[in-house]
């Protein structure tokens, strides 16, 4: 599945801007990545990887929303 290996290389490189401090943009791309990741785990039906992926995409979107304010 194409959508696994892209959301994983986004989380890749959100890891990698948020070690060269590159704010706000690593949170955006981890948003963007988790995302995927929710959408493949409803596909799969893992409740496992849902209730991770919605709980990080929750922390991730509160993040961005504290960055614009």
């Amino acid at each position: 599945m194409l959508t696994k290996w892209v959301s994983s290389l986004l989380i890749l490189v959100g890891s990698a801007l948020t070690v060269s401090n590159i704010y706000p943009l690593n949170m955006y791309t981890h948003l963007v990545g988790i995302t995927g990741w929710l959408v493949v785990a409803f596909a799969l039906h893992d409740r496992s990887l849902i209730m991770l992926n919605t709980v990080a995409a929750l922390i991730f979107t509160s993040g961005i929303i504290a960055s614009l304010i």
